[in-house]
């Protein structure tokens, strides 16, 4: 890896604890921030010696509870603003990387869905449908998303004269700074009850319409059903593949072509991912380095076998991942980081490696595979 492991070691620290984002809150709570990024955190005292494991160990760790519990207070404070302020009512829920625990950032944005509560569209050969239990409504959705973004903007700009109400984003009101220790991106929207939602009545399955402003036009999608898949997949992997989400996350944030990998999506390598082998994610229960040698095999195997891996498709299975040739960009660049980082590792697990001499694929996965690094007592 070209660019300097403790210069990496500092980015990943900075990301964890937030002192790489003290802009994007209130003064005082960055004064908080910097103190408590003082302490080290249990993955900073194993592999003292070893600084490129240190690295990959320390990637794979959720953020500090606390730092997430913080992101989802602040937006359940902005969305009990929005319900009081409104005129009409509203439900609440959170959705990406945050709720979903593979977010990389001690001060992360968390998107608040603000959903119409009195309006909703159906699909109309659904079973609800059919038992007549929808009444159609003369509003057209976009209209009804414009009223209720249109509001949300004039609230949220009085209530928190201090904070940053960013109102120039087409899908959503992004507001930091001031009295908020969070940012947060207030997303309007209403739910849309799809054929799946209809006949099982489980919120997972239900979709969300959301509004780009700048159109106008509306967006549908299916939060709760990616968050619930990768969920039930990480619960089979035994948190291998949340761990695999946060390192592969980590190493493009940290990659020395930073403008191609930036190229793939954070969604896209979650989703990616939740197709890697979930047998090999499953034994980084005990042996956390194996989440590493699954997670380079398996970009390495989407690069060399671009036509198959183009036929991936998300979670929620609503498109293909790799859909565009900028997002194969993407997947070179962080392939190569993590054949890079891989290969280190392995030089500082294995007494098999004795030369400089690039490891094969085999020995650097049998090398990672042994590899046992505990916590530091």
């Amino acid at each position: 890896m070209a660019r300097n492991i403790n210069d990496r070691l500092t980015n990943l620290n900075k990301r964890r604890k937030g002192t790489d984002r003290l802009d994007r809150v209130g003064k005082e709570f960055a004064a908080s921030i910097v103190n408590d990024s003082m302490v080290l955190e249990k993955w900073e005292k194993r592999a003292t010696t070893q600084p490129f494991t240190r690295y990959a160990l320390g990637a794979m760790q959720p953020v500090e509870k606390r730092y997430t519990d913080i992101s989802i207070e602040t937006a359940i404070r902005v969305g009990k603003q929005l319900q009081q302020g409104l005129s009409m009512d509203v439900d609440l829920r959170l959705q990406g990387s945050v709720p979903l625990d593979v977010h990389i950032r001690g001060v992360s944005d968390v998107d608040l869905l603000t959903l119409a509560g009195s309006f909703l569209t159906y699909t109309q050969g659904g079973a609800l449908a059919r038992a007549g239990w929808y009444r159609p409504s003369d509003r057209r959705p976009v209209d009804v998303l414009l009223e209720l973004r249109r509001e949300a903007e004039k609230v949220l700009t009085a209530a928190y004269p201090a904070v940053t109400v960013d109102c120039t984003g087409g899908k959503a009101i992004a507001m930091s700074g001031g009295s908020l220790p969070r940012p947060v991106d207030v997303v309007p929207s209403h739910w849309h009850d799809n054929i799946d939602y209809q006949a099982a009545q489980q919120e997972h399955e239900r979709g969300v319409t959301i509004l780009n402003k700048h159109v106008p036009t509306t967006i549908e999608n299916l939060p709760f059903l990616h968050i619930h898949r990768i969920n039930e997949t990480d619960g089979s992997t035994l948190g291998g593949l949340k761990k695999a989400i946060r390192l592969t996350k980590n190493v493009k944030n940290d990659a020395e072509d930073e403008q191609a990998a930036m190229k793939l999506p954070s969604f896209d390598i979650a989703a990616l991912l939740y197709h890697a082998d979930r047998a090999m994610l499953r034994a980084g229960y005990q042996f956390e380095l194996s989440i590493l040698a699954e997670t380079q095999r398996f970009f390495d195997w989407c690069w060399n076998n671009k036509d198959s891996a183009r036929q991936l498709r998300t979670p929620d299975g609503t498109r293909a991942i790799l859909n565009t040739d900028d997002k194969i960009d993407g997947l070179r660049a962080i392939s190569v980081e993590l054949d890079n980082l891989a290969g280190e590792v392995a030089r500082e697990q294995s007494n098999v490696i004795r030369s400089l001499q690039a490891p094969t694929q085999q020995i650097i996965a049998e090398a990672l595979r042994k590899a046992y690094i505990p916590d530091a007592a």
